[in-house]
């Protein structure tokens, strides 16, 4: 999907391996996410895998559900001979099933916190009093960016779960126990998240806006000083071109008090996973080996041209990714968020990740808009998750 993003790249990643091998061809079919997903299923419960092609792209978040409920869709690449130790090992997550390795990263997810610096000078702070925070020392100092600009740090969509997931992972915090049960009343980290979120709420130093739309306009327009999400949300805040040089980016606050806590977490992404369907195993092996799974060349390419941030660590290194935004007033953003990624914990997302996270939209709703009671919300939601998952 996105012949911008996702099929760019696959004609870039062919177009580099016909170099060295000039009779590989790709035959490269653009779908909605939706159709590849329906497409997989129908397979799956037909027992005929021959509509499949040979490699498809997979969203991280629907990966597990994809390998745990039909896992004859896939082709094991744990001995594909791509190094995955070479990845970020939160990204590898995704896709890893009771050790073994289905899927290859592509697109970077890593968590960014983008800041206003010129509002930040305005409250007396640079960006080096927002990086390697935790989140109570953010939030006391998010009181006084509203205080001194009237305008709130972080802006959110009203119910979107994005940032409470996101602070979930930070911590490797996992809805799920091991053996696939709910985790939600009973985690530790979730209770201080939420409260968290609905304390600055209530401060006013984080708002909520009721769409997307509403949603970029508020970074665009300077309501707000800053918003923390997958660096995919850089393209959003670049939209406002008047503002280059007024930006930086750092890495996300960590919770206080809980052991395995990070400034580092992932949000959104894909990874390309190999059929049972293919005929040909070893070529494709070798094509995503050569291309997505070693290739610094593809990666610099990429950057610049599909606004793809590598998940692959060595990109870091490059000279493309060296070079400074200014934008982002100079700073070298693009390896920053590659080693942002090569910190994020692994998380186990689990088979039921869109039951969570609905179940968890309406917990964060139900506390920030009626004043509900988080103790009570979280049982709700680990009872709705649980007969989801019977039924």
């Amino acid at each position: 999907w996105d012949p911008n993003f996702n099929v760019y790249a696959m004609k870039q990643a062919e177009a580099l391996y016909q170099k060295e091998h000039p009779n590989f061809k790709l035959d490269i079919q653009e779908k909605v996410y939706t159709d590849i997903e329906q497409s997989l299923i129908t397979a799956a419960e037909a027992g005929n895998y021959d509509t499949l092609p040979d490699i498809f792209l997979m969203q991280d978040n629907s990966f597990q559900k994809y390998a745990t409920n039909y896992p004859d869709i896939f082709t094991d690449l744990t001995d594909s001979g791509i190094d995955f130790s070479e990845f970020s090992s939160a990204k590898v997550a995704y896709s890893t099933l009771d050790g073994k390795n289905y899927g290859i990263p592509f697109d970077n997810g890593a968590v960014i916190e983008c800041l206003r610096t010129d509002m930040l000078e305005q409250a007396g702070f640079t960006v080096d009093d927002f990086t390697d925070i935790t989140w109570n020392d953010f939030m006391e100092k998010a009181k006084v960016v509203k205080e001194k600009t009237g305008q709130p740090i972080l802006t959110s969509q009203a119910g979107s779960p994005d940032l409470v997931m996101e602070m979930l992972q930070s911590c490797g915090e996992s809805l799920f126990n091991e053996d696939g049960s709910v985790n939600i009343v009973d985690n530790k980290a979730l209770k201080p998240i939420l409260e968290i979120y609905s304390q600055m709420v209530k401060d006013g130093t984080l708002v909520e806006v009721t769409d997307w739309d509403q949603y970029i306009a508020s970074m665009n327009d300077g309501k707000a000083a800053g918003v923390i999400n997958g660096c995919w949300i850089m393209s959003s805040v670049q939209a406002a071109a008047d503002q280059s040089g007024k930006w930086a980016i750092v890495n996300m606050p960590k919770l206080d008090g809980i052991d395995g806590a990070t400034n580092y977490a992932n949000c959104g992404g894909a990874s390309w996973a190999v059929s049972s369907n293919c005929k040909n195993t070893e070529l494709a092996f070798d094509f995503l080996k050569s291309t997505f799974g070693s290739s610094v060349e593809l990666y610099d390419d990429l950057l610049p041209n599909a606004g793809a941030i590598s998940s692959y660590l060595p990109a870091a290194e490059s000279d493309v990714y060296n070079q400074p935004s200014e934008f982002y007033g100079g700073q070298t953003v693009y390896k920053d968020i590659v080693e942002f990624a090569g910190k994020v914990p692994a998380f186990d997302c689990g088979a039921y990740y869109s039951d969570v996270r609905s179940a968890l939209t309406d917990a964060v709703t139900n506390i920030v808009q009626n004043n509900a009671d988080i103790d009570s919300e979280m049982q709700n939601a680990q009872d709705t998750v649980e007969f989801n998952i019977a039924g």
